[in-house]
């Protein structure tokens, strides 16, 4: 395994974690959550453990999960909790303040121009990644991992627009869609849709939908890792 070294800064008021894997070649961004954190150091190794190749992953901290990664809002679907309509907030943040900030980050990460650059996330923050790549051409690819493409309006969204990012990785726990609820048990036929819808946009080149055994709970940390392993290879 390749040495990991871990470090955290505030950039642009944002707590972020870095790590670099080997002599980073690329850079992966992911938004997370305390819960995100707390196996962020598992998932880092893992990703180590897949690809033979450096990288550099800032993970930065959202401070509202269900404003900051909603681009639009929509009445709370469990709980009490609706959703903002923060996500272009959020992807200006990485576009106009990570970004900058960290492309020049390890020896040998390179400039803003020529260093590689991928989004990716879980939950709510996989939706957001799979989001940002309809609305920018920044990333060499997303990883869309358990998306919540439950989300209302979200396929009519994709339907209409096309895909701006060439890699696209999504993934789905196979029990994901066995529930009660009535909006989120279409995740299931939304995520085999948005692959047929990517599978026949020009814009992307290369696409993917893995489904991992149990609900939206397990391994988060693997699955995530097994996203970014599947755009770096």
């Amino acid at each position: 395994m390749q040495k990991v070294i871990a470090d955290k800064r505030i950039i642009g008021g944002r707590e972020c974690l870095i790590y670099d894997c080997g002599s980073p070649e690329v850079l992966l961004i992911q938004p997370v959550d305390d819960h995100d954190i707390e196996v962020l150091d598992s998932e880092v190794n893992r990703i180590c453990e897949l690809v033979n190749k450096g990288f550099t992953l800032a993970a930065f901290r959202v401070n509202d999960w269900n404003t900051d990664l909603s681009p639009w809002e929509a009445a709370p679907v469990f709980g009490d909790a609706g959703f903002g309509s923060g996500a272009e907030d959020t992807l200006k943040y990485i576009l106009e303040s990570l970004i900058p900030e960290l492309t020049g980050y390890g020896s040998s990460a390179g400039t803003e121009h020529n260093t590689e650059l991928y989004l990716g996330g879980y939950s709510l923050a996989g939706f957001f990644s799979l989001w940002a790549a309809y609305k920018t051409d920044r990333f060499a690819g997303v990883a869309a991992v358990s998306p919540s493409v439950w989300f209302p309006g979200w396929m009519d969204f994709a339907r209409e627009h096309s895909i701006r990012t060439p890699r696209v990785y999504l993934s789905l726990g196979d029990k994901e869609e066995r529930t009660r609820n009535p909006v989120m048990r279409t995740v299931g036929d939304n995520i085999r849709a948005q692959l047929e819808l990517l599978e026949s946009d020009s814009g992307c080149t290369a696409c993917t939908l893995e489904m991992n055994q149990g609900n939206h709970f397990r391994e988060p940390d693997l699955r995530t890792a097994k996203g970014f392993a599947w755009l770096l290879q």
